[in-house]
């Protein structure tokens, strides 16, 4: 159970205040500002682009995530007096002292923000986010916002290619916060994981700010901490479904022993092969969460932990509870998998218990995209699947990329010429519409200055596809990407919870056409300019324009 809704909303804004306070940034956000300020530039209208360059892990497609974060940001955002003096304290001595009674006055009072709604599939090249208000306010942005978007949004995009390897049957837990950069990036991992395709988290914070199930039960730690039956107390459980003070209770280290023998019996294992302190350990547990037994069964080996197991889950049902089931963390967990299930089904067969049916099995062992995929390909039965590492810290791509362009000032258009052609930049400022086919599958991103006409269904586009001649195309349905979002110091569109943006991105991900989300060598997904931007890009190269600085250098 989640906190309540105000609750949340409250720990957010102020969780976001503390993590990502004005000073959150790069100390050039700081000078450039000073230098629009000593020029009178600083309050010059300016427009900046937030995207990213290539799309993550050699994949079709990205997910934008960062938004709700990113609104909270600028809301919030004001530079306090020990921030003004930590600031008169690093930037040389000769600087104005007027500035920093400038910068105690700033906030986003006259920033507007159009951004693409969080959990979009979302392009390489295309203009996620647009910023625009004073200069000098809005050059402050730029670090901090991309701190928000870059992890957000890319861990969230390898939370969703996990999903589509995993297919829809399996459950999936997020369980990397030990393993995460950070508590920041641990809580920031469970909560985009999830929104990118997870079912539940190891993390009791994420459950309780953002509403994920939780999920856990041991650790090998607690098995080993065991080592004789004697270390069990209490040994006696009360039957379920049964009054404590009619029912005398049952002694759970005699009943699970008793079954032990049957079980072994059973499945031909030697009774001389498990590990009594294990068996401890099982009855302990269960006699604490008789409702909720799901034990870990490789500490010592597969084989011990299984029998051990089964005597116990056995001794549960006989006092009518329901064990849910197990856990693999070592070796082939294909192979494991398939001999616990037949264990299962022999012991519900053979001693008439149904519940044996439904026991779940649960995979964990260093699980990477990789081995998901190989799930798919070998015979197991691994119901749900954790994983940590490989998702936490998105091992196959450490940063999404995303960059902040300025691409106008003062009304004028503003391009980055770069001796490296993939770091030039598109002037102006844009409108995105996202173009449909007859199936309701997207295929082109159009981008156009924002003072054309909107392209419109079932009317034909001619456009040019980045790296490719132009083409004319027929959208079915046209849809603008992107939407006001922040606005005179508010946010002008509702904020939205964790699971409506899980929802947005299953909605999103489903209209995107197989083959561009395939994770292996996906069809490249066009993203276009128009005629018109084309024109202007081609005019800002060739030196005319109002556009003729070319920066050589840069990130």
């Amino acid at each position: 159970m989640a906190a309540p809704m105000s609750q949340t909303c409250a720990a957010m804004e102020r969780s976001v205040r503390e993590r990502v306070p004005p000073l959150l940034t790069d100390l050039y956000q700081f000078t450039m500002a000073y230098a629009y300020w000593r020029a009178g530039r600083h309050n010059e209208p300016a427009v900046f682009e937030l995207f990213f360059r290539d799309n993550p892990f050699g994949g079709g497609f990205s997910l934008f995530s960062g938004l709700h974060d990113c609104l909270l940001f600028l809301r919030g955002f004001h530079l306090t007096d020990e921030d003004v003096e930590y600031l008169r304290s690093v930037l040389p001595p000769g600087t104005d002292p007027a500035f920093f009674s400038f910068l105690r006055g700033l906030d986003c009072s006259e920033v507007t923000l159009r951004s693409v709604p969080e959990g979009t599939v979302v392009f390489a090249r295309v203009p996620l986010m647009e910023v625009s208000g004073p200069l000098a306010v809005v050059q402050l942005l730029e670090t901090s916002l991309l701190c928000l978007v870059n992890y957000a949004s890319l861990v969230c995009s390898n939370a969703a290619r996990f999903r589509l390897a995993a297919g829809s049957r399996r459950k999936l837990l997020e369980m990397g916060l030990r393993r995460a950069q950070g508590p920041d990036g641990g809580l920031t991992a469970s909560r985009y994981t999830h929104i990118g395709g997870f079912d539940l988290t190891s993390n009791v914070l994420a459950g309780y700010l953002f509403g994920i199930p939780v999920a856990g039960t041991m650790a090998h730690s607690y098995v080993t901490s065991f080592s004789s039956l004697e270390e069990v107390w209490p040994q006696t459980l009360a039957p379920a479904n049964g009054d404590c003070d009619t029912v005398d209770p049952v002694d759970l280290v005699s009943l699970s022993r008793g079954w032990l023998g049957r079980v072994c019996q059973l499945l031909e294992a030697e009774p001389s092969k498990v590990r009594e302190g294990e068996l401890a350990a099982f009855v302990s547990y269960a006699i604490a969460f008789p409702r909720n037994f799901l034990a870990v069964i490789d500490s010592y080996s597969v084989s011990s932990g299984l029998l051990n197991f089964c005597a116990v889950a056995l001794a549960l049902c006989e006092l009518r509870y329901k064990p849910l089931g197990v856990r693999l963390d070592s070796g082939d967990l294909c192979r494991q998998s398939v001999e616990v299930r037949r264990a299962f089904k022999a012991c519900s067969e053979h001693f008439s218990v149904p519940a044996f049916q439904s026991l779940i099995i649960v995979g964990t062992n260093n699980i990477s995209e990789h081995s998901i995929a190989e799930l798919n390909e070998r015979e197991n039965e691994i119901d749900v699947v954790g994983v940590g590492t490989h998702l936490v810290t998105c091992t196959l791509q450490p940063s999404l990329g995303c960059v902040y362009k300025l691409v106008e000032v003062r009304g004028s258009p503003k391009m980055k010429l770069s001796e490296d052609p993939d770091k030039s930049t598109m002037p102006g400022r844009k409108a995105v519409y996202r173009l449909l086919d007859s199936e309701g599958h997207p295929f082109l991103d159009l981008l156009c200055l924002c003072d054309e006409l909107p392209p419109r269904d079932g009317m034909e586009v001619r456009c040019h596809p980045l790296g490719r001649d132009r083409v004319t195309v027929t959208p079915s349905r046209v849809a603008a990407l992107r939407q006001d979002v922040f606005s005179r110091g508010q946010i002008t569109h509702p904020l939205r919870s964790a699971a409506e943006n899980r929802a947005n991105v299953q909605s999103s991900l489903k209209m995107l056409h197989p083959r561009h989300k395939r994770l292996q060598d996906p069809d490249t997904y066009a993203v276009a300019v128009s005629e018109k931007l084309h024109a202007v890009l081609t005019e800002i190269r060739h030196g005319g324009g109002s556009n003729n600085n070319k920066i050589l250098l840069g990130n």
